[in-house]
């Protein structure tokens, strides 16, 4: 038990070994069954990230079933398919388009209600309550504002998901709170952007005599379509991995749960840019192989570097479990690679 005022570190006690023999499991019986053994993957590969992972001696844990994955995914890819049937047929068409951009909201809200009842830290069930409506601003309104906009209001439009998905997450009976001001978010927009102008001039320098000559003879060189490529990797890799970085810390260092436990991220988004292309030059360079180690490396990184000032007592949670809800909004998200939930 823990009282007063005090920091408990995030501790992730995993290791690549121990992942890796899960993964090559699961990665080879997925190929075998042709995929469908890929649920049971998902729920093998989020107990141990959730087994591993403590605050205060005390662990996460995951209790969805591949059973109820696969179903999730089954259903999914019954409605795809008959989406993309009725696609073919105008007039229907136009209206499973219409019916479609008006299920996803309730398919993400079932995503996220899913995943937090599945989750738990020291057996106390999370939840998830937000809203449908609100899911259709969000994920719906606020895009198109940010198109119209020339995504010069993303910021807006990322702080706004964050407040969604936090500001409706609780542990137990305690919820989580999330607000912070837009400065931090577009800063994080302006130094990656910044990073991104940069590699780009640096690249066209060391680029130009090539355009020269590719120039006078009307034929594109290889060097140039390496360059392309490192400009790229070098540019908007990073620049994701910055915004990333610096928005992490804005948005943990604004969240606190009831009863005024303040999270804290102190992420250093050039070592975590440092990490992210290592890690992708390790995994490139093994064909793969390596992968599980670059999980399991930056996991630990970012648990390293997430911490809550602990208010009174981590003993008075008390756990309140809503209607179980099935995975289809889960599977939806597996499916379009959508990320929400958390971001601890």
């Amino acid at each position: 038990m823990t009282l007063g005022p005090s920091t408990e570190q995030f501790v992730f006690k995993g290791n690549a070994r121990e992942w890796f023999g899960i993964w090559i499991v699961n990665l080879l019986l997925s190929i075998v069954t042709l995929g469908i053994y890929s649920a049971w993957a998902k729920v093998r590969a989020k107990k141990y990230f959730y087994q591993n992972t403590y605050v205060a001696d005390r662990n996460f844990d995951y209790h969805a079933t591949g059973m109820q994955i696969l179903i999730g995914r089954i259903i999914v890819v019954i409605g795809f398919v008959a989406y993309s049937v009725l696609s073919a047929i105008p007039v229907v068409g136009l209206v499973a388009v219409l019916a479609l951009f008006a299920i996803i909201p309730w398919l993400l809200v079932r995503s996220l209600k899913f995943n937090a009842q599945m989750s738990s830290w020291s057996n106390v069930r999370f939840r998830f309550t937000g809203s449908v409506g609100k899911a259709a601003i969000v994920y719906l309104l606020y895009p198109v504002l940010t198109a119209l906009t020339l995504y010069t209001t993303f910021p807006f439009f990322d702080r706004a998901r964050k407040r969604f998905t936090m500001n409706n997450h609780w542990l137990g009976k305690s919820r989580f709170e999330f607000d912070a001001p837009i400065g931090g978010f577009y800063k994080a927009m302006i130094f990656a952007l910044g990073w991104i102008v940069f590699v780009s001039v640096a690249v066209g320098i060391i680029a130009w005599p090539g355009l020269q000559a590719m120039a006078a003879t009307e034929e594109p060189s290889p060097q140039f379509v390496i360059f392309i490529y490192v400009w790229i990797f070098l540019g908007f890799f990073p620049a994701a991995t910055i915004y990333s970085a610096m928005v992490r810390n804005v948005t943990i260092g604004n969240l606190t749960l009831e009863r005024g436990h303040q999270f804290h991220s102190d992420v250093i988004p050039g070592s975590l840019v440092f990490i992210a292309i290592t890690n992708a030059v390790a995994v490139l360079c093994t064909l793969g192989l390596l992968l599980p180690w670059a999980h399991v490396r930056m996991h630990k990184y970012l648990t390293l570097h997430t911490h809550v000032d602990v208010n009174g007592s981590l003993d008075d949670f008390v756990g309140e479990m809503d209607q179980q809800a099935g995975a289809i909004g889960d599977a939806y998200s597996d499916i379009e690679g959508i990320d929400i939930g958390l971001p601890i």
